[in-house]
């Protein structure tokens, strides 16, 4: 009886638990940015969320297989890395519907911006900001849903 009642009390009590990491995990999986030009990666490491570059319209040189280089990162050390599998999303923290405290990299300008991330009807609203989240700009990503053969 008493092992009845336990197994009972550790359902009940890791339940929520539960419900938080699923709902947690909801951005992982791959977007597909506005303009259809770009393609993240989201995934979790620990309780941090990161997004690399999975894809983008010119990600590679004239030759199709090179990667472009990261040439207008404000870090002069990192100018040379390649493009290809960046984190462009970086230090994303769970809470309430919200996935906050983050960090998203342009690597078109080369500049690093504050980031909030939030699910709405079936979109990811990825909001950059310098400052405040009232100042920024919003952009809405599709999610990549993989077809079975």
């Amino acid at each position: 009886m008493y092992k009845i009642l336990f197994t009972i009390f550790l359902f009940i009590s890791f339940h929520p638990a539960d419900a938080q990491i699923v709902a947690s995990d909801k951005i992982i999986g791959e977007w597909i940015n506005e303009e259809k030009d770009t393609r993240i990666e989201i995934y979790r490491n620990g309780e941090e969320y990161f997004g690399r570059l999975m894809w983008a319209e010119d990600l590679f040189e004239s030759d199709g297989r090179t990667s472009r280089k990261d040439l207008r990162n404000n870090n002069e050390k990192l100018r040379s890395r390649n493009l290809l599998h960046i984190n462009l999303l970086n230090n994303f923290v769970f809470s309430e519907d919200l996935w906050d405290n983050g960090k998203m990299y342009d690597p078109r300008s080369g500049k690093t911006y504050n980031c909030l991330i939030r699910l709405r009807n079936g979109k990811m609203e990825v909001r950059s900001y310098v400052g405040i989240p009232l100042f920024g700009r919003s952009t809405y990503w599709d999610p990549i849903v993989l077809k079975n053969p």
